[in-house]
């Protein structure tokens, strides 16, 4: 068992080194084996929407902690057809899973789109709980001055 247990973690170390998406790593200090990384993530339906996501992670261990942080901005433009395919239910979609843990934990970031607002809302969140808590963080892309602003109302879901 110790050694399956072994294998897989060596097998998530050595694709954690292997992520493209990584466009920072700071380190936490000289004696620690914990690193702030930065992903990119563009949204696969709104590709005028770009988020940045920091967490730590922590090589050689079984499990990452839990906090991330995420910041999501438009860098291109955002049209009424990119809105038609997307979930617009109020849980949304999952964009992007990361596992943090070999004991089930993982982080994932979810698209909610909401219509009265005309603000798409990317969350960041663990899916095991920590501290009492679940670990999230909330950033939003208004739809105000794009194409794609009031093409999809309340009326028309």
């Amino acid at each position: 068992m110790l050694k399956k247990i072994l294998s897989v973690s060596l097998l998530a170390f050595i694709l954690n080194g292997c992520d493209n998406n990584e466009v920072g790593d700071v380190s936490l200090g000289m004696f620690t084996t914990k690193d702030l990384k930065i992903d990119i993530l563009k949204d696969p339906d709104i590709p005028g929407v770009t988020c940045h996501v920091a967490s730590v992670e922590a090589n050689l261990s079984f499990s990452d902690p839990s906090d991330s942080s995420i910041a999501c901005r438009q860098t291109g433009e955002i049209t009424p057809e990119m809105l038609t395919n997307i979930d617009k239910s109020k849980s949304g979609e999952v964009l992007f899973k990361k596992s943090k843990s070999i004991f089930f934990k993982s982080m994932r970031i979810r698209r909610i789109f909401d219509v009265r607002t005309q603000t798409l809302m990317y969350i960041s969140y663990t899916t095991k709980e920590t501290s009492g808590s679940f670990k999230h963080s909330l950033s939003t892309v208004p739809l105000w001055g794009t194409k794609a602003y009031g093409a999809i109302t309340l009326e028309h879901q």
